[in-house]
């Protein structure tokens, strides 16, 4: 996470000061103390992260601020999955929030010694669903070549985004809503603690694809947000039981759920629609009070925290979904492996055939 901080109480008395004359104010402070967040990062120190010095110049800092930071996630994830930069066939790099081509994944192999012939795969235009979908790509990759191993790494400066022309109550509302953050992690093909993936699936909502989106103009990217959005699980929750009933689940009793929380509302949602209790999103709702809405880093924060709390027992079975633009869901089913052979160290191998998620 970036070193700069801003609470809720800070957040909220810029809002006073910055839009004391907005006609919604009122509205606008009642919806951002409702979304839980305590704290944020910030890759800027708040005053400047308020400052808009064009698109030119915030892509450059993107830029900098990436490769100033991703690496040493990389380095941790690598770490904890017991590999080296020459163990890695592909890295998926995941960012809605600022652009780059060549895509970071060249910097990283000329930089950090991953081979030539390693695959690249970034993921740009998912928004908060990437983290997912990344997770399915890898499990896909590890899949089809089931010796590979696959780095994701995911960059999120949400705070450069920010347009301070941007006054609909939806966009104050994310103002106070989202924050940065890196992540990383491991898909073994082979070998290594935590969730076997067993099954990925996307869904998409059908014509929603304007409820979140990005305007691209000459400040840069302008965030819009429909009202509609905190509903989507009322369409999303049969997706995710559907997905589950393909294994014979029930995805109202499984044992983990690490889901994307852009929000309060869909953390309650579907504990509505799953008919589960608020503790089954602890970790998803944990990240969004202490991190606020970090993109498609949500769900690497989330499953941290699970590998923190030392994971639930052996073959314990749940599910992984993302929730982004389109509307879309990028979900995957997966089993907890904690079993350690005589020849498995304590991050490190299961036995052969495995695809293992290991976060940073």
């Amino acid at each position: 996470m970036p070193e700069h901080v801003i609470t809720r109480e800070q957040t909220l008395d810029l809002a006073r000061e910055l839009h004391a004359d907005h006609p919604q104010l009122e509205l606008a402070l009642r919806l951002i103390a409702n979304t839980g967040v305590q704290t944020r990062h910030l890759v800027q120190p708040i005053e400047d992260t308020l400052r808009h010095p064009g698109l030119t110049a915030r892509n450059a800092l993107y830029e900098a601020e990436a490769k100033a930071r991703v690496p040493e996630a990389a380095r941790r994830a690598l770490a904890f999955a017991e590999l080296s930069p020459q163990d890695i066939d592909m890295i998926i790099y995941v960012s809605c929030t600022g652009f780059m081509m060549p895509s970071m994944t060249a910097w990283l192999i000329n930089t950090m010694g991953f081979r030539p012939q390693t695959r690249q795969l970034p993921i740009a235009q998912l928004g908060c669903a990437a983290g997912g979908a990344a997770i399915n790509r890898a499990h896909d990759f590890c899949t089809a070549y089931p010796q590979a191993n696959v780095l994701i790494l995911c960059c999120e400066f949400c705070s450069l985004c920010y347009q301070p022309t941007d006054l609909a109550v939806g966009n104050l509302l994310s103002n106070g809503l989202f924050g940065d953050g890196i992540a990383a992690a491991v898909v073994r093909g082979q070998g290594g603690n935590g969730v076997e993936l067993h099954h990925n699936a996307s869904h998409l909502v059908p014509d929603t694809e304007e409820w979140i989106s990005y305007a691209v103009r000459d400040t840069g990217f302008h965030f819009l947000l429909d009202k509609r959005v905190p509903g989507t699980m009322a369409d999303l929750a049969p997706a995710l039981r559907e997905m589950a009933e393909l294994r014979d689940w029930d995805v109202s009793g499984l044992d983990f759920y690490i889901v994307h929380a852009g929000g309060p509302r869909i953390l309650d949602d579907l504990c509505t629609h799953l008919n589960l209790p608020p503790k089954m999103f602890r970790y998803s709702r944990a990240t969004l009070t202490e991190r606020g809405n970090i993109a498609s880093a949500v769900v690497f924060d989330a499953l941290e925290r699970l590998f923190d709390e030392g994971g639930p027992d052996h073959a314990a079975q749940g599910i992984i979904a993302g929730f982004g633009p389109g509307i879309t869901a990028e979900i995957a089913l997966g089993t907890w492996n904690a079993a350690k052979g005589p020849d498995q160290r304590p991050a490190g191998r299961l036995r052969a055939g495995q695809t293992q998620a290991a976060p940073a």
